[in-house]
């Protein structure tokens, strides 16, 4: 729990009172390899913060899914639209390798939003930050090549490039495997 403290406290630090009442709150929950976070349809109850794996965000599709995005340890980890609006996913999350989430409840991080000033600062900077992810992305897909945005993706996130199979890639970057593969020839 002492990673998510040290997270936390980049964002915001927290009294020990609110500490106290926010890692009260939390629980610690490990995932294997493949397994689902959430399935379409499903209501997100949890938002979880990744201390160990790698998740992917998609869309599963007959031919090959439409992944849009990936998140590292020492991230939250929610699909945010359906838990904030407790309304169904229109996507699903997977862990793309054993992964440790320390996962809060809606019901308990909706007391800690209210009975918290830091935590109500925490809630709006990660949703801040989430957008800001999001809205690059939107304007990457809008205005780069296929080739612009791995090779952004490159500098931005080598980790990714080294731990996420290249057909999660090439779907997240827009393309097929195969384009994915002359977009690595050319530019090697």
């Amino acid at each position: 729990m002492e990673e998510i403290k040290k997270f936390i406290a980049t964002i915001c630090p927290m009294n020990d009172s609110d500490w106290d009442l926010f890692s009260s709150k939390l629980y610690k929950e490990k995932f294997k390899k493949k397994s689902t976070l959430i399935e379409i349809g499903g209501i997100e109850g949890h938002m979880s913060f990744l201390s160990k794996g790698i998740v992917r965000y998609y869309i599963p599709q007959e031919e090959s899914d439409l992944t849009f995005g990936f998140l590292f340890e020492n991230q939250f980890v929610t699909a945010y639209d359906s838990f904030i609006t407790q309304t169904p996913s229109q996507y699903e999350i997977e862990t793309l390798t054993s992964s440790t989430l320390w996962r809060i409840s809606f019901k308990d991080l909706q007391e800690v939003y209210e009975k918290t000033k830091s935590g109500n600062i925490i809630g709006r900077r990660m949703a801040e930050n989430m957008f800001l992810i999001k809205s690059k992305r939107e304007i990457s897909l809008l205005n780069k090549t296929a080739e612009e945005r791995y090779l952004d993706l490159f500098l931005e996130r080598p980790k990714l490039l080294k731990q996420v199979p290249l057909k999660y890639i090439a779907s997240y970057i827009g393309v097929t495997p195969q384009a994915l593969s002359r977009i690595r020839k050319r530019i090697t």
